[in-house]
């Protein structure tokens, strides 16, 4: 099978080099003894993605769109047709453009995540200790359910609320998980699509596991690209919004994680602005900047 962009970065993950720091979603520190970190290249940053050609410049911007699909509220008590799995809705976690989550526990007091959503088929194949694990799907009379691994400590934009932005040894490490997922996923023809930090969750030893796959595509044959516009707007790569008829494939996520590293060191992404239309325009033309304030190594910007 043929390596991706993320191959020789991604070799470097095993064993999972633990956090620098310590953080916990509760304030509990969670004890960890610092480890060498671990020696791969920087990640291609958003400066290193694919430039926009300048003829595309002058393409008119896509309108964002207005409405969102929102999945029903399911009830307290959550069971199967035949009442074999029966869960009790303890209280929501956080939803995605197709998806909610809430917290419930099993029978025995076990805590999970079960979401409500349209993406078995793709994550019920994924298995990678970095991947948020898919234990169980059910559904009863009017919802489809996911029973997923509880991430206790949240997710980076909890962490970033928390810490305002990481140090580049600490966005390293977690970088270098995201990685050794996505290019697993990649191998396995897997394209996540809606990589963002409000997608990428800890668990409770502060590992990263990455989630919410109701956006992501399988290709199916190699050379496939896929044409649909979307993404989040911060974290969407150009080719995504100016290049539809081109396609996109896993060079998307690339770009989304340089995003994802510039937004943990600077503590917001790098095309940021109140007006979605003005991000989009930024991301065509690849206008952003490294804070004065914030001294950062070279590595770390290219």
């Amino acid at each position: 099978m043929s390596t991706t962009p993320l191959a020789t970065l991604a070799a470097n993950q095993q064993p999972r080099p633990r956090l620098p720091f310590s953080d916990a979603r509760q304030g509990n520190n969670v004890p960890s003894k610092p480890q060498p970190p671990p020696k791969p290249q920087m990640p291609p940053t958003a400066a290193r993605a694919a430039e926009v050609q300048p003829h595309e410049k002058q393409k008119q911007l896509p309108e964002p769109k207005k409405e969102k699909v929102r999945p029903p509220t399911p009830p307290a008590l959550i069971c199967d047709a035949e009442e074999t799995l029966v869960f009790h809705k303890v209280g929501f976690l956080g939803e995605g453009g197709f998806a909610r989550v809430y917290e419930a526990t099993d029978e025995k007091g076990v805590r999970h995540a079960i979401k409500l959503f349209a993406e078995i088929k793709i994550h019920k194949s994924l298995d990678h200790p970095n991947i948020v694990k898919f234990e169980e799907c059910f559904e009863d009379e009017e919802n489809v359910y996911m029973v997923l691994e509880l991430c206790e400590s949240g997710s980076l934009v909890d962490l970033i609320r928390r810490r305002k932005r990481l140090t580049e040894l600490e966005a390293k490490v977690l970088l270098v998980q995201l990685i050794g997922a996505s290019d697993w996923m990649h191998n396995h023809q897997v394209i996540h699509r809606d990589l963002k930090l409000g997608n990428i969750f800890l668990d409770a030893e502060m590992n990263v596991k990455v989630g919410d796959f109701g956006l992501a595509a399988l290709i199916e044959n190699p050379g496939d690209r896929k044409k649909t516009v979307c993404g989040t707007p911060n974290y969407i790569a150009p080719e995504v919004l100016f290049d539809p008829g081109n396609g996109h494939s896993f060079e998307v996520d690339i770009w989304s994680i340089g995003v994802i590293l510039y937004t943990l060191v600077v503590g917001k992404p790098p095309f940021q602005n109140k007006e979605i239309k003005a991000i989009y325009k930024r991301i065509r033309d690849n206008i952003y900047e490294f804070p004065p304030d914030i001294i950062l190594t070279q590595d770390c910007k290219s």
